[in-house]
């Protein structure tokens, strides 16, 4: 995983969230690292992960309710693109 100063995130915030869509970054503070970027994709699919090793009822509806909600902000992207 590649690591970046706050600071460096601060003043490069393109470069970390190009980089953070190939491969997690961690930001570190005083040489810690505090937080992990991620892509949405990567970050969606560990969400799965964790959701279906949970084997819980509740799992299913919120993975269909998050397909849903996908599908909903898309229909919404391409009303925003058409000529009005």
């Amino acid at each position: 995983m590649k690591t970046m100063s706050a600071r460096d995130a601060k003043n490069a915030f393109g470069l970390l969230l190009d980089t953070a869509r190939a491969e997690p970054v961690a930001v570190e503070k005083h040489g810690r690292p505090v937080v992990v970027v991620l892509s949405v994709e990567e970050y969606e699919r560990m969400k799965m992960c964790r959701l279906q090793a949970s084997g819980d009822e509740a799992v299913e509806d919120e993975i269909a309710v998050a397909g849903r909600n996908d599908r909903s902000r898309k229909q919404e992207q391409l009303r925003g693109r058409r000529p009005g």
